[in-house]
């Protein structure tokens, strides 16, 4: 018994190790770590707080305004511009972040089950939480 779980522990970890190297050889990975934005900050959206680098996509709870709308996020709590860090004290003065508003849609749907047992009571709800697409367009710091 001894000698098989030492051979599939042996098997396990060459079978991971070579999904490991395949995973960094075969995908983006590199790529990513070439090509990383030199420019990124902390902003508080909604409440929620946020990494955001310039093109990149945002899903927040809905907000107030129309497709193709620029918005202004004034709440900036940290900026890194290629490793000068500015860490706001509590937010970075005369930092923004400026955003479009790509679409409105809505989240996937979460089933919400109760049950208490022996007593045949039951309820089933669902949601879906109304989300909105934004694009970094643009980090002032």
């Amino acid at each position: 018994m001894l000698f098989k779980l030492l051979i599939f522990g042996i098997f396990l970890n060459n079978y991971l190790n070579y999904k490991l190297k395949n995973v960094i050889l075969h995908s983006n990975f590199k790529n990513y770590q070439l090509n990383k934005a030199n420019m990124y900050a902390i902003v508080e959206i909604a409440g929620q707080q946020f990494k955001v680098e310039k093109g990149r996509f945002i899903y927040t709870n809905r907000l107030a305004g129309e497709t193709n709308a620029e918005l202004v996020f004034d709440k900036v709590l940290l900026v890194d511009n290629d490793g000068a860090v500015s860490i706001g004290t509590p937010l970075v003065s005369g930092a923004s972040v400026k955003c479009t508003i790509l679409e409105h849609l809505k989240g996937e749907k979460v089933i919400v089950f109760k049950k208490k047992r022996r007593k045949g009571y039951q309820k089933q709800n669902g949601h879906r939480q109304s989300l909105t697409k934004i694009q970094i367009e643009e980090i002032v710091a």
